[in-house]
């Protein structure tokens, strides 16, 4: 899954960064609400991590200009946490509202959730035929066996559960899948996707030639 976390402070900026990259995300990030906003709009981003207080551009106004072009999931990070600052993001279009300062795990949590719902799902375990992904603890079996998985091998299965029933191109798997500071190889989805069906079986990922991948519902 692929975030952007717009924040001006540059230590919790980098911070942040790296600890989603290590929970298995893809990660662009943006010191400024305009640039915040550029790069909102350029990509399809699985989730936003948005502050309030900006430079250049204020976060109200980067998510009231965002809104009228795409419902990306939202979660407003600030220090500003007087009621009529959460109600004014909220009924902006903000999905979520987290106060700084915050406990790290609650903040995945809440984007986990967050990802989750905008694929039209609430619960944390995943299901696909006898497969099952506990988004959790990145934790997937098949008929109650663990497969160990590369993140990367991981973040492709989720992603194509999430949206099982739909045709998912290679295209569309680079854009969520690789942030702005990766150099990727044109057949790396091809080599992860035949990794899956190594540990998972050949039937859990069909191909449509010419299209891309499905997990049928």
């Amino acid at each position: 899954m692929r975030v952007l976390v717009v924040e001006d402070e540059p230590r919790l900026l980098n911070n942040l960064a790296r600890a989603l990259r290590e929970e298995g995300y893809a990660v662009d990030t943006a010191a400024d609400g305009a640039d915040g906003l550029g790069k909102a709009e350029e990509y399809d981003y699985d989730a936003i991590v948005l502050d309030l207080l900006l430079p250049r551009l204020n976060g109200l106004d980067v998510l009231r200009r965002l809104r009228a072009l795409k419902k990306t999931p939202v979660l407003i990070l600030t220090a500003v946490d007087g009621t009529k600052d959460r109600v004014r993001g909220l009924d902006l279009g903000a999905d979520d509202y987290l106060a700084k300062p915050f406990d790290l795990p609650e903040l995945l949590s809440r984007l986990r959730a967050l990802i989750r719902r905008a694929a039209g799902t609430a619960r944390p375990v995943l299901e696909a035929q006898d497969v099952r992904i506990d988004t959790r603890s990145r934790l997937v079996t098949r008929a109650g066996r663990d497969v160990p998985l590369t993140a990367r091998e991981y973040s492709i299965l989720e992603y194509l559960v999430l949206h099982r029933g739909e045709v998912v191109t290679r295209s569309t798997l680079y854009m969520h899948l690789f942030d702005e500071t990766s150099d990727t190889l044109s057949n790396l989805i091809d080599v992860h996707v035949f990794g899956i069906r190594k540990k998972l079986g050949p039937d859990i990922i069909a191909t449509r030639r010419g299209h891309g991948y499905c997990i049928e519902p």
